[in-house]
């Protein structure tokens, strides 16, 4: 299982900043459209990575895996990009990065959560 969790923090990773456009990261504390579509490349990173993971449950757990993810995935950047953009206007670096890092925190812990809720 830990193999599994470190193939979805790449993926998590690779979603999440690399797929990023800089109009979603810039837009998305602000523009409700910018952070779907951000989400949505990450749902769909993760639709498309899960399977490979955690193979073809017979149940719908992948799909409650992926769809969860996705919801929680926007709730926690929801919250934390209007956060997180204030401290940047300021020029609060320690803080901002807090912030990030707490977002980071907070994927982690959803991803693994309901891994082991799904998949143990």
């Amino acid at each position: 299982m830990i193999y599994q969790f470190l193939v979805l923090l790449v993926i998590h990773w690779f979603a999440d900043f690399v797929l990023q456009t800089h109009w979603q990261a810039q837009n998305k504390s602000k523009n409700n459209e910018a952070l779907a579509r951000h989400v949505g490349v990450y749902t769909l990173m993760l639709a498309i990575a899960s399977p490979f993971i955690f193979g073809m449950p017979k149940d719908f757990n992948l799909f409650i895996f992926v769809a969860l993810n996705g919801v929680l995935h926007f709730a926690t950047d929801y919250c934390t990009s209007r956060w997180s953009s204030k401290l940047y206007a300021k020029q609060d670096w320690h803080n901002f990065f807090v912030i990030i890092g707490l977002d980071q925190l907070i994927h982690q812990f959803t991803l693994a959560l309901t891994m082991i809720w799904l998949f143990k």
